[in-house]
């Protein structure tokens, strides 16, 4: 399996366009798109050669679910049970694996033999059509090395992704450079900019990491000449390490915008952490709530510190369909908050992301008003099924 070519990618970019808001349509030019589809096939040779490496191209020489391949492993079923579901399921969309459905869910099996896969190419190919990427791919690599060590039960998520010496690891990542995660940062910008009230607002932001959301929110409302629209930006991040760097990234910001700087731990009452009620026009978050514990809550909590009329904005990867194997979801499955967070039958049946028909139960059930999604995946999923950049609004009712 190959990578899209350049015609390929001119057709995808194409065919998405005329489904965008005009807005959006610079996002998803040929040149992200071939990004998208390099990383896309980096990705799933990755996934292959960790398979092999982890020992599990023995355990699907026979049908099996994820549970039977997990124990024929002999990995650690609290580590390996999603991560493993995940690799079977998208190992069989891209046609690695046969699968069929059965009672207790899909089975696999191997029809030839999987061997090994090589990457460095795909880097290259990266490097010269846009370096800005790469740390998606350093850091893809990072934790294929460990994901055997993961699965076992050796090492555990947040040892590998998160330890003081892998901060860098994240600074390339979040970036605004990197465009295959600036994307979500640009969309959740452009939604900022077009449902921000007239008047001075108010805006919270959740979880906001190293602060490259906030950098390209402030850039876009300065572009619309926005400038004078906020009257005060509180940024909020739980991970002391990052609320540091990104208070430090932001200091450019500082004197035309009124920003102020705090921790928040989305899974506790915002009230206890200073968070009062009605004090926000606009709660923002950018790849932030898929990882609430309990979305509920934390959806709640939410709605009580906007003020009526006030708009929550999330952007989000979005799952298309309930099927659907997501790249990061190879990064991120290794977290604790991704794989197991309260599950709810309608709108959180799974750890990870979610639908756009989840998301929108999910804000309904917490009693918002005019939910929408933009852009709206479900329409474009027909034609562009591996679109997964959306942003999802909601209003507080007065």
């Amino acid at each position: 399996m190959t990578a899209a070519g350049p015609l390929d990618v001119e057709r995808a970019a194409a065919a998405v366009a005329p489904l965008l808001p005009p807005a959006l349509v610079p996002l998803f030019d040929a040149r992200f798109t071939r990004s998208h589809a390099l990383f896309d096939e980096y990705v799933y040779r990755l996934t292959v050669n960790v398979f092999v490496e982890a020992g599990l191209a023995a355990a699907v020489r026979d049908w099996a679910g994820a549970a039977e391949v997990v124990a024929r492993g002999g990995l650690d079923p609290r580590h390996g049970a999603v991560p493993v579901d995940w690799m079977l399921r998208h190992l069989a969309r891209r046609g690695a694996l046969a699968r069929r459905s059965a009672d207790g869910g899909p089975r696999f099996r191997a029809e030839g033999v999987l061997d090994p896969l090589e990457t460095g190419s795909l880097v290259a190919q990266q490097r010269a059509h846009d370096a800005g990427c790469l740390p998606s791919y350093t850091l893809a690599e990072t934790v294929a090395r460990d994901y055997p060590a993961f699965l076992r039960g050796e090492r555990s998520g947040e040892e590998i992704l998160f330890s003081p010496a892998r901060l860098s690891l994240w600074t390339g990542y979040f970036s605004n450079d990197n465009a295959l995660y600036a994307v979500n940062n640009r969309v959740g910008a452009a939604a900022l900019e077009a449902w921000l009230p007239a008047g001075r607002g108010s805006v919270l932001e959740i979880g906001g990491g190293l602060g490259s959301a906030t950098a390209a929110a402030l850039e876009r409302l300065a572009e619309a000449g926005r400038s004078g629209a906020l009257q005060a930006y509180r940024f909020t991040e739980l991970v002391p390490a990052f609320l540091r760097r990104a208070q430090r990234s932001l200091e450019r910001f500082a004197g035309a915008w009124p920003l102020t700087f705090a921790p928040l731990d989305m899974n506790r009452a915002f009230g206890e952490q200073g968070v009062d009620p009605a004090s926000a026009t606009i709660v923002y978050a950018v790849n932030t709530l898929h990882v609430a514990h309990d979305l509920a809550f934390t959806l709640g909590e939410i709605r009580r510190a906007l003020a009526p009329g006030g708009q929550l904005i999330v952007s989000e990867c979005i799952r298309p369909t309930p099927e659907a194997t997501l790249y990061p979801e190879f990064v991120f499955s290794l977290l604790a908050t991704f794989r197991a967070p309260r599950l709810h039958a309608v709108y959180r049946p799974n750890g990870g992301f979610l639908t756009p028909e989840q998301w929108t139960a999910a804000l309904e059930a917490a009693g918002f008003a005019d939910v929408r999604v933009l852009p709206d995946i479900a329409r474009i999923r027909g034609t562009v099924p591996s679109f997964y950049v959306a942003v999802i609004g909601g209003t507080r009712a007065a």
